[in-house]
């Protein structure tokens, strides 16, 4: 028998879309329609993927809601959450933790960013190549049309997030992005800003967490009637680089969880994740305590002589290069087994301090009158082959830094044999990866 019109639409309305667009809005009753329409008409015009347009309204006090139910009753794909709460985050939060599409994303209502950058946003996405994928205006392909207020703004920002912490996404910003629904589970309960920081927040523990994030230049057109207040949003997002900065820094973030609940392990057994950054990041420690070592030597050596120098410069110099590597190299955030880590740092030390003290014996024993420029010489050569002992000594002494205890690749292939099931639906299909209600969330895993 031959199903009608009207039974197929049901029938694909019951199924879990692969995209869920969700639009955030507050007191947007005139352009509200004129937007949703017009991406409602290009997801039907050979969209390759069944999307839903989810409106979430964050406690409006004109008649959005009202303009945004009749757009459901009228256009099919088309829902309505409501908040009583505003806050654009709390909305994007609220509405991707209900969705059961594969991927969630978002645009602005003013639909300022081109449509036609919507397949290349998602397509890596539902390939499983990426993780979370943003719009960027700062690409040098990007064509972008706004006043210089505006550009400036935003170009400080970014750097500022590049200084302050580490960011190397380009634009944190732009109203378009997406991220796999499997992810965001994992990455939103971290998430504690429900207001214009949530972007930023959200891409800096995905980058955090070794999550793929994949950009796309994009035509956008700045939109005049913007309601976004610049100066509270600028004071706000500094109070929330200011408390994530912090975050980071004392370790209260659960992030070798998180990295474990994503299934961020190394590729290969034995060789960890970041091993060249790492050599980079030890290398600029090693220098800037290698200065600080001559510093100290040359202050000292006149006071308690040679032997005496050495021994309090590479102590001093010890101490906070074992510090410095365990935060800036190794990533080690918190207080928790720091005076361990110390002591295993200074029996390291003891291995430099014989190198070192040998070849200053011998220097002596065959120069006794050798110079303090010979001297320095002789022990930088000394301390370079004592740096290497170092790196290998403190890769141990911080080897369970990333320690990761997710699903393994024998569960992750079960998962994926599962989603192969008659009874998948569409979104399991297009993503095959690990099953999240079968793995545990960071925050689980922390418990």
């Amino acid at each position: 028998m031959t199903q009608t019109e009207a039974e197929q639409k049901a029938m694909q309305s019951s199924r879990a879309p692969v995209l869920d667009v969700v639009i955030p809005v507050y007191n947007e009753e005139v352009d509200l329609g004129l937007c949703v329409r017009r991406l409602h008409a290009y997801l039907r015009a050979g969209f390759p993927f069944t999307a839903r347009i989810t409106i979430a309204d964050n406690a409006s006090t004109d008649a959005t809601l009202a303009v945004a139910e009749l757009l459901a009753a009228e256009l099919d794909g088309v829902e309505v959450l409501h908040l009583d709460a505003k806050g654009r985050g709390r909305a994007l939060r609220t509405a991707w933790e209900a969705s059961d599409a594969a991927v969630v994303a978002y645009m602005d209502v003013d639909l300022s960013t081109d449509l036609d950058a919507l397949l290349p946003l998602i397509a890596a996405l539902v390939s499983g190549h990426s993780d979370l994928a943003i719009g960027t205006r700062l690409d040098a392909s990007a064509r972008v049309v706004r006043g210089p207020k505006r550009e400036i703004i935003s170009r400080c920002y970014n750097l500022l997030l590049k200084t302050t912490l580490r960011a190397r996404f380009s634009d944190a910003q732009c109203g378009f992005k997406a991220v796999r629904a499997e992810v965001a589970r994992e990455l939103l309960p971290l998430v504690r800003d429900g207001e214009w920081f949530f972007d930023t927040e959200l891409l800096v523990l995905a980058e955090r967490a070794g999550l793929r994030i994949h950009e796309v230049p994009v035509d956008w057109i700045d939109d005049p009637d913007s309601r976004v207040d610049i100066v509270d949003t600028a004071r706000k997002d500094l109070r929330g680089i200011w408390r994530l900065t912090k975050a980071l820094t004392t370790g209260t973030l659960p992030l070798d969880e998180l990295r474990a609940a994503v299934g961020r392990e190394p590729l290969v057994a034995g060789v960890p994740l970041g091993m060249v950054g790492q050599l980079v990041r030890f290398a600029i420690v090693g220098v800037t305590s290698t200065l600080a070592y001559i510093a100290l030597y040359l202050l000292l050596q006149p006071l308690v002589g040679s032997q005496g120098a050495n021994l309090l410069s590479l102590l001093i110099t010890a101490v906070g290069n074992t510090a410095a590597n365990r935060a800036f190299t190794f990533g080690v955030r918190g207080r928790g087994d720091a005076l361990t880590h110390q002591f295993q740092g200074l029996a390291i030390f003891a291995f430099g301090l014989a190198i070192t003290s040998g070849s200053l014996f011998a220097l002596h024993r065959w120069a006794p009158d050798t110079p303090v420029a010979v001297e320095l010489t002789v022990l930088i050569t000394a301390n370079l082959v004592a740096t290497l002992a170092r790196f290998v000594g403190l890769r141990w002494v911080f080897r369970d830094a990333g320690r990761q205890c997710g699903v393994g690749a024998s569960g992750q292939q079960a998962a994926r044999a599962n989603l192969a099931t008659d009874g998948a639906t569409e979104s399991d299909r297009v993503l095959s990866g690990s099953n999240p209600a079968e793995r545990p969330t960071a925050l689980e895993v922390r418990r």
